[in-house]
């Protein structure tokens, strides 16, 4: 391997039980806390319906993520698949699509350690939580990843606590568990939307292709495990705390679980949900920042972002310089934003980002049946997108529609300078 080899290559360093752990640090994370009270708010009784919807949508992407990534695991994830697929412009318009939003994700879930540990400093607590997060993540992903298995553990133990304590409290009610359609089929669609915000984390396994090891192998094994324990604990929670408040009490809950235990008459469990709200957000906050700079270093590498950040540490062999650029624009937001606000953007790129990944999945096959499920998770990525609240769609929309035109002039700009080339070239 040569020098230069050496300053741009990542060192593959994960198997299977590391990239599981990692995606389920982001999918198992502060959603599960705060995700399903808004989701009840707008679907009713067909909440457990939006899960469905919402399992489904993902289960798709996954499959076409996985699929992608065996075939191309480099750093980047949809970016790379979406510029060997369908183009530079498909590629970047998704690389831009996750950089934004799931910058926006971690300024979220920065601002939900922060609500959760000192709420009067929510802010402060949160610029914190980026700071310490961006110096795990330097030191290199190994670290980050074991630092991610505590996490997920933790966060587990107090999930299944708050089932276990719900389920078997005097207060809990099958006949609250009662599924329909009181919102309409549009409230399911924008609870689905909202859940599908903390389904998501799986991307984290994809965007680290060029950090596993035997990807071709990894990658496809890890990516649905991760997906399907995520989505048997969000079940088992939603069933849980859905047959102590009903969906109108958790349609109202400001902290869901919490206000669950402790109608479960388990007041006392209320401060270690606390924590494990803030421990999950800080394992979320972990894994995106893992994933945003990754996509970074290979925008950089491909000269739609400055080049300087595709440089790799030499002997931690991170791209430190994208890391550092992530950590301080996250920090930046979490100091000045609002997390509902953050929470509906993100959910708009991310949505985009994966409708891209399944187009660039109906192109691995032309056998029919090998596109079906590339083209149920593009519909259901373009539906549940236009789903969420309007403003969240018209930033989303307006956001992408200016990264387009700044492509745009790009390449015309590229190109007048190319025929200039030419013609002092010709005329010398």
């Amino acid at each position: 391997m040569t020098q230069s080899d050496s300053n741009t290559n990542l060192r593959r360093t994960l198997g299977v039980g590391d990239a599981v752990v990692i995606g389920l640090g982001s999918m198992v994370g502060a959603g599960i806390f705060a995700a399903l009270g808004p989701a009840a708010a707008a679907a009713g009784s067909g909440l457990l319906l939006g899960l469905g919807v919402a399992a489904v949508v993902a289960y798709c992407n996954a499959m076409s993520s996985a699929r992608l990534a065996a075939v191309y695991p480099a750093s980047g994830g949809t970016y790379v698949y979406g510029r060997e697929r369908l183009g530079d412009f498909w590629g970047y318009l998704a690389g831009g699509s996750f950089v934004v939003g799931k910058t926006a994700s971690c300024a979220a879930m920065a601002l939900t350690v922060g609500a959760y540990v000192w709420p009067g400093q929510a802010h402060t607590v949160a610029v914190a939580a980026v700071v310490a997060l961006t110096a795990a993540n330097y030191g290199g992903v190994q670290k980050s990843a074991w630092l991610t298995r505590v996490i997920v553990a933790v966060v587990l133990a107090v999930l299944a606590s708050v089932v276990v304590v719900c389920l078997g409290s005097g207060e809990s009610d099958a006949g609250r568990l009662d599924i329909g359609l009181s919102a309409g089929a549009g409230g399911v669609l924008q609870a689905a939307g909202l859940l599908f915000f903390a389904f998501a984390g799986y991307a984290r396994i994809a965007t680290l292709g060029e950090e596993v090891r035997d990807p071709a192998r990894t990658i496809p094994r890890a990516i649905p495990l991760a997906l399907g324990i995520a989505l048997v604990v969000y079940a088992a929670v939603a069933v849980a705390v859905l047959s102590v408040l009903g969906s109108g009490g958790l349609g109202n809950a400001s902290a869901p679980l919490a206000d669950a235990v402790r109608a479960a008459g388990v007041p006392g469990l209320v401060p270690v949900v606390r924590v494990g709200a803030a421990v999950a957000a800080l394992g979320s906050l972990l894994a995106l920042i893992l994933g945003v700079s990754r996509t970074t270093l290979a925008m950089a590498r491909d000269r739609h972002l400055p080049g300087a950040l595709a440089a790799v540490h030499p002997r931690f062999q991170v791209p430190h310089r994208a890391e550092l650029a992530v950590g301080a624009v996250v920090a930046v937001l979490a100091a000045t934003t609002d997390v509902r606000g953050a929470i509906g953007f993100s959910s708009f790129g991310v949505l985009a980002y994966y409708a891209v990944a399944n187009a660039s999945a109906w192109t691995l096959s032309p056998a029919p049946m090998a596109r079906v499920v590339p083209v149920v998770g593009l519909v259901g990525c373009v539906t549940l997108a236009f789903a969420l609240p309007g403003v969240s769609v018209a930033v989303g929309a307006a956001v992408l529609g200016v990264g387009a035109a700044a492509y745009a002039v790009r390449r015309w700009w590229g190109s007048r300078a190319g025929q200039g080339r030419r013609g002092r070239a010709a005329g010398s």
